[in-house]
């Protein structure tokens, strides 16, 4: 096990843990109670991308961890990956190599379903969970999640692939475009993201990031789950559904905002996840 110093010339990487063999890029800001982040599958997606507004927000009252999972960002390839277990022992071992017994958990979309599973499989170490635009269940796969997941290099592609994540386009700037191809195309990055979710049946993916519906409904934790209103890639019905099986989950759709809650509703996001995990479900 290793760790490197942040390069503050390149806010995407963070620190670096070795374990087991293979690299986590993670980044570790803040004191206090401990919040996990698990970000989305987008191309080109890293911790920092996905989380970079809120990062520091909530490192103003808890300890924020964001790791790059496998195949993403600047951790380690694993090629294909047919079984989200290897996401969730990325988890448990990056915790333990931490010094971490529990955390609070956030997970965005592919994120959502990896942190269902790591629930399920590690309850204990769970103390509340936000999920947001969640996988986690089985549904027929969206066109736009079909799109994302197909993703093929080039700027157009990129701006078509966002088009879909986000309801308001004009965040869509040229230069957002481009630093988002720039890092699918960097050496390493798209392979293993098209290994794992580019193949010809993306509806397996969806499969692959689902639990057990009777594992969902028996977990005991406080969960607050988001959803944009006019979200393309994760159905809000599905959502719902997850929301009526678990036993002490709360559900806020939120208006004009698309897959991207986190972004178009920072916020409000950044405040309703501070206030949950300090004060929980009935604050």
């Amino acid at each position: 096990m290793a760790s490197a110093a942040v390069d503050v010339n390149r806010p995407e990487i963070g620190r670096s843990l070795v374990i087991g063999g293979s690299s986590t890029n993670y980044h570790d800001l803040g004191e206090g109670a401990p919040v996990l982040l698990v970000h989305g599958s987008g191309p080109g997606v890293t911790a920092w991308a996905n989380w970079r507004l809120n990062m520091p927000e909530l490192a103003k009252e808890f300890r924020v961890i964001a790791p790059d999972m496998f195949g993403f960002g600047y951790s380690d390839s694993k090629g294909r990956i047919e079984d989200k277990g290897v996401w969730v022992d990325q988890l448990v071992g990056l915790l333990d190599a931490l010094g971490l017994d529990k955390v609070s958990i956030v997970g965005n979309s592919f994120g959502g379903g990896i942190a269902l599973a790591f629930m399920i499989a590690h309850p204990d170490r769970v103390d509340r969970a936000v999920l947001m635009g969640p996988a986690g269940l089985d549904f027929p796969i969206t066109p736009a999640l079909d799109k994302v997941w197909g993703y093929e290099p080039s700027p157009e592609a990129m701006g078509e692939a966002l088009k879909f994540l986000a309801w308001d386009h004009s965040r869509l700037t040229d230069d957002l475009i481009q630093s988002r191809y720039e890092a699918s195309i960097r050496p390493g990055a798209h392979e293993p993201y098209h290994a794992t979710f580019g193949g010809p049946d993306r509806q397996r993916n969806v499969s692959m990031l689902a639990s057990r519906e009777e594992d969902i409904a028996a977990l005991p934790h406080e969960t607050l789950i988001l959803h944009g209103v006019s979200d393309q890639v994760i159905p809000l019905d599905s959502t719902v559904r997850l929301t009526t099986l678990m036993q002490r989950a709360d559900l806020h759709v939120f208006a004009e905002c698309g897959h991207w809650v986190q972004i178009e509703r920072m916020a409000s996001f950044n405040r309703m996840v501070a206030g949950f995990f300090k004060n929980g479900l009935k604050a």
